[in-house]
């Protein structure tokens, strides 16, 4: 049936091991054409079908009171009431990224915004998280400012805001930076679109934008190792026109409203491939296509290009037949495509027809369920050694050391990031980057808001994968709450290098656990996500990297704490205890220039108790600002937000025996600084007492610009300032800024 010999070599050019290639012999009873192994490739790739990690993410929580919809459609849905519900998803875009920054970050974001608004949502917020090379290597700058343009560009002509987000630097994403892409959008509960194909006979349409040979293969690249060939894979980039993306947006909104939608798929990871056979194969119906049909941008596109192509702002379509005129007549308005390009039927086939020949027949439900599921085997991650503060010399001038880290390049303010952000767009935004978390009203509703942050810290995870994935969630759920917001539920985007390595996989395994043991104790289920395997160069794999995106729930917005909130006068209390780790933490890294030691342990029992507490102190608006303490601890949080209110502190250090880097330093979880008004702050005090939780009230909030921490701290506030603000702004103009990040 093939024009073109399939051999060994062309197998393995297509992701597939001889063992997969055996495995299709099987189970269609020939050999696939070029345009079916081209099928398989993409529908059985790792990005796809997550044939190395199913198995674990099983284990996850996936269910809650308020959730509509879990993994396996475009985004998870949660209710959050008066009939209203959010839409979210985070995905990656780590390889296009490295190969083309600019489309591939666009492209990301373009992809993630199509998750949201093809079940019916309208984008209301887009965070990202990025983390890239050392500071000094040569690719690194390069990489920063394509993917932040690429971003910018794409999320600011869309007209989506970027409320919140992470930057990171270590040498090992120096061959392979991660572009996590998150959106969100607001729907009403009894108007969610699926992708669930029902009906039999009934037409298949597509819309938007043509199709193009870009990103043709995009998918099984995206499931590979880099080499030093990397170069090669340009042409599998996609590229994004994110005002052809608003228009399929309206477009699309205005036709669910016809009720002309059965089921809708976004074109995005293997374009018509994979959308036309999740549809089908959710609905258990087949799909016939007739490729002749399909709008195209370029001349003699072959099928095996248009079925692999990712050309972007594409959706595909199950339509109500007597809607027709009116479906296609919203698309012509807005400047779109509108093609019938195949049917439904009852045979469970999918089949392609091309020039009147039909280019591929396969078993549709076969493509999905019969992909390839491993179980890999993994080793145990060795238990890091744990690092004694006592151990470590103390500066002798500590005040120095605060500055040295409020101006190192994980530490230093991100403003130059975010103000390439459009951060107001759609006037809706309460709080913008540089918080603890951003927080969007809720158009139309006259007291919700919406909470989002995406948070993991990687130097835990190499350190200890299981303490990792805990901390990752329980600080997505602490920043939630440092805003006053409910934390409901979350998204995970899962970042590791090859499974197939053992201590690879070991690492994934051990983060799921810790994800799923946290999101249980939290109750803050895991409704969509992504995994993103084979993040590795030349053998060096990036440091494992789960990032947990949250959605918080804020029914009064007039009752929330900002980090930058308080008012001289203002009382200040620790919630948590005294600071004492500084194992894996940013002090240990940047001052000793080391990179060893256990993580610190995550209670979750106090993570949960703590966290109520400050949440309820919010609510009763007894808080002006709050902040929660993680990189770089106490010292680096009650910094930051003198930073960010403009005035200075007056605070003790506690009763604690440990060395005084370790009290100012240390990274011990679960602890939050509270700004309260002098007035509420003996209820305040009567109150955190009753709760029984380590409480106690650091000092004062005061109008001379000039943070005191005891004996050991005395420095300007304008100093910190300066030294925070300086760092990105002189490294993205060309001054490489030393470094033990960079070491």
């Amino acid at each position: 049936m093939s024009a073109i010999a399939i051999t060994p070599e062309l197998v393995a050019a297509h992701g597939l091991k001889p063992d997969e290639y055996e495995r299709i012999l099987a189970l269609i009873g020939r050999e696939p054409t070029i345009v079916e192994l081209g099928i398989f490739s993409a529908m059985w790739n790792e990005h796809c079908s997550y044939k190395s990690s199913k198995r674990w993410l099983r284990t996850l929580p996936t269910k809650g009171e308020r959730v509509i919809q879990g993994p396996g459609e475009n985004a998870g849905v949660v209710d959050i009431g008066d009939g209203l519900c959010v839409i979210f998803k985070m995905e990656s875009h780590n390889h296009p990224s490295f190969i083309e920054p600019y489309q591939g970050a666009a492209t990301g974001v373009g992809g993630i915004l199509r998750d949201v608004f093809t079940m019916g949502a309208r984008p209301i917020a887009a965070m990202n998280a990025l983390r890239f090379g050392a500071p000094d290597h040569p690719k690194t700058r390069h990489l920063v400012a394509g993917v932040v343009a690429g971003v910018g560009g794409y999320g600011n002509s869309f007209g989506v805001p970027t409320v919140g987000g992470e930057v990171n630097f270590h040498p090992r994403y120096n061959g392979n930076c991660l572009v996590n892409a998150f959106a969100a959008g607001l729907a009403r509960t009894d108007a969610v679109f699926y992708s669930k194909a029902e009906g039999v006979g009934l037409p298949v349409v597509y819309l938007g934008a043509k199709t193009g040979r870009d990103g043709v293969g995009g998918a099984t690249m995206a499931s590979a190792e880099f080499d030093e060939k990397i170069e090669e894979k340009r042409p599998t980039v996609q590229v994004g026109d994110p005002f052809t993306e608003k228009c399929l947006l309206e477009a699309c909104l205005e036709l669910m409203r016809t009720g002309a939608v059965v089921a809708i798929q976004d074109m995005g990871a293997a374009g018509l491939t994979c959308s036309a056979v999740e549809m089908g194969a959710k609905g258990d119906l087949g799909i016939e296509l007739d490729l002749d049909k399909v709008p195209a941008r370029e001349a003699r596109m072959s099928p095996y290009e248009m079925m692999l192509s990712e050309s972007q702002e594409r959706m595909l379509m199950v339509l109500r037949p007597e809607k027709h005129e009116e479906a296609e007549a919203i698309f012509v308005k807005w400047g779109l495509d509108f093609a019938v390009v195949g049917r439904t039927t009852d045979d469970l086939r999918f089949r392609i027809l091309f020039e009147g020949r039909e280019v591929a027949n396969l078993p549709i439900k076969e493509l999905g369920d019969e992909a390839p599921e491993y179980d890999r085997p993994w080793i145990e991650p060795e238990p890091a050694k744990l690092v004694h503060a006592a151990d470590l010399p103390v500066p002798a001038d500590l005040s120095a050391t605060l500055v040295k880290l409020m101006g190192s390049p994980d530490i230093a303010s991100r403003r130059w990031v975010f103000e390439q952000y459009d951060t107001l767009i759609q006037g809706n935004s309460l709080q913008r980057p540089g918080g603890d978390a951003g927080v969007v009203r809720v158009d139309g509703h006259p007291t919700k808001a919406l909470a989002f942050t995406s948070d993991v810290t990687p130097r835990y995870c190499e350190a200890d994968p299981y303490q990792g994935g805990l901390q990752a969630v329980a600080e997505c759920w602490r920043n939630l709450t440092a805003v006053g917001a409910e934390p409901i539920a979350a998204t995970d985007n899962l970042n590791f290098g090859n499974p197939e390595k053992p201590r690879v996989m070991g690492q994934l395994v051990k983060a799921i656990e810790g994800i799923g043991e946290a999101c249980r104790a939290l109750a803050f289920p895991i409704v969509s996500g992504n995994v993103s395997l084979y993040n590795e160069t030349q053998g060096q794999a990036i440091l494992p990297t789960p990032t947990i995106g949250g959605v918080g729930l804020i029914e009064d917005r007039t009752k929330t704490a900002r980090i930058g909130g308080m008012r001289a006068g203002d009382a200040l209390f620790l919630v948590g205890g005294e600071g004492s780790h500084l194992g894996a933490s940013i002090y240990l890294r940047e001052i000793a220039g080391r990179e060893d030691g256990a993580p610190p342990r995550v209670d979750l029992d106090a993570e949960k108790r703590h966290g109520d507490f400050v949440r309820g102190l919010i609510r009763a608006g007894q808080v002006s600002a709050c902040h929660d303490l993680s990189d770089g601890g106490f010292a680096v949080a009650l910094a930051e937000m003198c930073m960010a209110a403009g005035l200075g502190a007056e605070a003790t250090l506690g009763d604690t025996h440990e060395p005084l880097h370790a009290a100012l330093f240390g990274e011990d979880q679960a602890r939050y600084i509270l700004a309260v008004p002098m007035e509420a702050a003996p209820d305040v005090t009567e109150r955190g007492a009753a709760a029984g939780l380590p409480f106690r009230r650091l000092g004062i909030v005061t109008e001379d610009g000039r943070l005191r921490i005891g004996e050991a701290v005395d420095v300007a506030v304008a100093d910190l300032t300066i030294a925070h603000e300086s760092w990105f702004p002189a490294y993205m103009s060309g001054e490489v800024v030393p470094s033990a990040a960079a070491a």
